[in-house]
């Protein structure tokens, strides 16, 4: 690839002197690694102060770098999967200046925003999503007559996920400008071994090579009766010589022409590998080998811990990963201490055993645990298999996560009453990871689903209490979920119940569940010192309604839904349709969420929602005006 122009750039690199991306290609091979060296000291500056995803992006630098030095963003369209490592792409599209925000209020996002950046072609939050929309947009781009290139960047466990296949199963069968990154940064690919092997491989993914080719090609061809035949002959002789001395992968039956594996961190090798792929005008996969964490030792050391930090102290340069009480780490020891007596009981994760607190059952029981990869959908209805068997599995999942099994929730275990526990974690309110990651729907998910329960504990002793109920008491599909973080100080006030719990009072009656069952009853405390007597009913089990609720609720002149998740299809409506067929002649008002919520600490989303005690003593005094 040429590059004759030769920009001058300080060392060591002033970042904010260049223009980004327009400067990238011209740099040279040194000034690279410099640029490079630049960007991993922003990253871990930034991400100690932000929060956010280290790992992943320290391992994507030179990768990132060597996308835009050989594509034309957003002319040609690159594909984050899973979004999370895209921050580098961030540093070099135009938010350079911006970068200190990342996933803060009225920042920049932690995940690809189209909305954000002409650059950020697609919102992916949720893995293994990338290659089927770069098909469509490959196709799109077929139909339009646009010559630019379709570009989907897979790495970080996405591969893991059964979406990543059915997009390069659909995707082969083109003609299209689709290019697949495979960013292999932690299982691998076997290699090919041998000299031969290793000298056609480089051969392959030369782009002087792919441009003789095609050339040697096109003069065959329009040369009368022989032509055609030659070129036949010689792809066919090229195409068993290939077979014979290097293999075919998975890839190359699948329709891709595969590069690789190329060292990701070799900027060099890069370009000649993207520049060999933009040639072949037809899918390409190229596999790039990468280390999470690359140039800082913490990080290389242990990607899993450094892979999402809430932050990181300046002074120790440690992860404040979560402290040893919170309900998380809660979830975990008890199910492992479950486990030690119960030999029926199973955990399962979708690559997220750090995440879910599942390391503690990992350990202890390393025979009845497993970890299938990105693989949710699979996950659910590996339980179920489980559960058929008489076994008691309990999918650890993330709120938002859980979204994608849902046909398998309804089909493969509810159907059928298998007794399959998902253990949700980060369910409500998450913060700075934003929409996408918001754990907000699976309230009016679940409640759908017949033979379903739900328990919503407000604290970790009820969270323990549901998990036992969950496993020894329940039958069929059965739901704990609970938030991020620590245990709110005055949960411990609140009575510990299965079913629900109910402090009397006169003039109004506040409902609620979960975590934000400590603010309410802080705002019935205030409500009590200026005069207005309110009740709390504080549910635990909110699918199904017990019929004692109606029985309470029917006593209040007025009564406060507050809910932590989504209006639509809520606890709080249904709620108020049961109190309506009831014929409740009081005032029922519901404070729920209304569609995405974007990026910002929980406290400050729970200011703006109406959902701090505050918030809702504000609320209920304007009702009662």
């Amino acid at each position: 690839m040429s590059r004759e122009r030769q920009i001058s750039v300080p060392n060591p690199i002033d970042l904010t002197a260049m223009n980004l991306p327009e400067d990238l290609a011209s740099l040279t091979i040194p000034q690279c690694k410099l640029l490079c060296e630049a960007i991993r000291k922003l990253l871990i500056d930034t991400v100690m102060q932000t929060g956010g995803h280290l790992s992943s992006n320290l391992g994507v630098v030179e990768l990132t770098l060597a996308l835009h030095r050989n594509f034309h963003s957003p002319d040609d369209r690159i594909v984050w999967d899973v979004g999370h490592q895209a921050y580098v792409h961030k540093i070099l599209t135009g938010r350079l200046d911006a970068f200190h925000t990342l996933r803060q209020e009225n920042g920049l996002a932690g995940f690809p925003k189209p909305t954000e950046s002409p650059h950020d072609t697609f919102i992916t939050g949720h893995s293994s999503t990338a290659v089927s929309a770069a098909c469509g947009i490959a196709d799109a781009m077929r139909i339009r007559k646009n010559p630019h290139y379709a570009i989907a960047v897979v790495g970080d466990g996405a591969s893991t996920g059964g979406m990543f296949y059915e997009g390069l199963n659909n995707g082969g069968k083109t003609r299209n400008n689709l290019i697949v990154i495979l960013n292999d940064n932690n299982w691998g690919i076997s290699k090919n071994v041998g000299a031969i092997a290793k000298y056609l491989a480089n051969i392959r993914n030369s782009g002087d090579y792919v441009r003789t080719k095609w050339a040697v090609e096109q003069t065959l061809n329009i040369i009368p009766k022989v032509g055609k035949p030659i070129a036949g002959m010689l792809k066919r002789t090229k195409d068993r010589l290939k077979k014979n001395l290097i293999g075919s992968t998975l890839f190359d039956q699948l329709g891709f022409v595969y590069l690789g594996p190329i060292d990701g961190h070799d900027v060099e090798a890069l370009d000649e590998v993207l520049d060999a792929a933009k040639q072949y005008h037809c899918p390409v996969l190229v596999h790039v080998h990468t280390i999470k964490g690359k140039g800082y030792a913490p990080a290389e050391q242990n990607p899993g811990e450094y892979h999402g930090v809430p932050r990181i102290d300046v002074e120790s340069k440690n992860p404040e990963i979560s402290t040893d009480e919170c309900y998380s780490t809660v979830f975990g020891k008890e199910l492992a201490a479950i486990a030690a007596k119960d030999k029926s009981v199973c955990a399962v994760t979708a690559a997220m055993k750090y995440g879910t607190a599942l390391q503690f059952f990992a350990a202890e029981h390393p025979n009845r645990f497993f970890d299938v990869g990105i693989a949710e959908q699979h996950a659910v209805t590996f339980c179920a298999g489980m559960a058929s068997m008489g076994m008691k599995p309990v999918f650890a999942v993330y709120s938002t996560f859980l979204q994608r099994g849902y046909d398998q929730i309804i089909h493969d275990v509810a159907i059928a009453k298998h007794h399959v526990v998902f253990a949700i974690d980060r369910a409500g309110i998450v913060g700075e990871d934003g929409e996408t990651h918001q754990g907000i729907f699976d309230v009016s998910m679940l409640a759908a689903i017949p033979h379903m329960k739900v328990y919503s504990p407000a604290g970790y002793d009820e969270l323990r209490l549901c998990l036992h109920a969950a496993l020894h008491q329940d039958k069929g599909p059965v739901a704990v979920r609970y938030p991020r973080g620590q245990e709110p100080p005055s949960a411990a006030e609140l009575p510990v119940d299965l079913r629900f719990s109910h402090i009397p009072g006169k003039q109004m009656l506040i409902i609620t569940y979960g975590r934000i069952s400590a603010n309410a009853l802080t705002a019935k405390k205030q409500l009590q010192a200026q005069g207005i007597d309110c009740g709390l009913l504080k549910l635990t089990t909110i699918v199904p309604l017990d019929a004692e609720l109606l029985t309470i609720a029917m006593q209040y002149p007025n009564i406060a839904f507050f809910e932590e998740s989504d209006e639509l299809g809520g606890i709080g409506e249904q709620f108020a349709a049961l109190l309506l067929e009831a014929g409740y002649h009081g005032n029922y008002f519901h404070n729920a969420i209304h569609g995405f919520v974007r990026q910002a600490s929980v406290n400050r989303i729970f200011e703006k929602l109406g959902l701090t005690a505050d918030a809702m003593v504000q609320t209920i005094r304007e009702k009662l005006v």
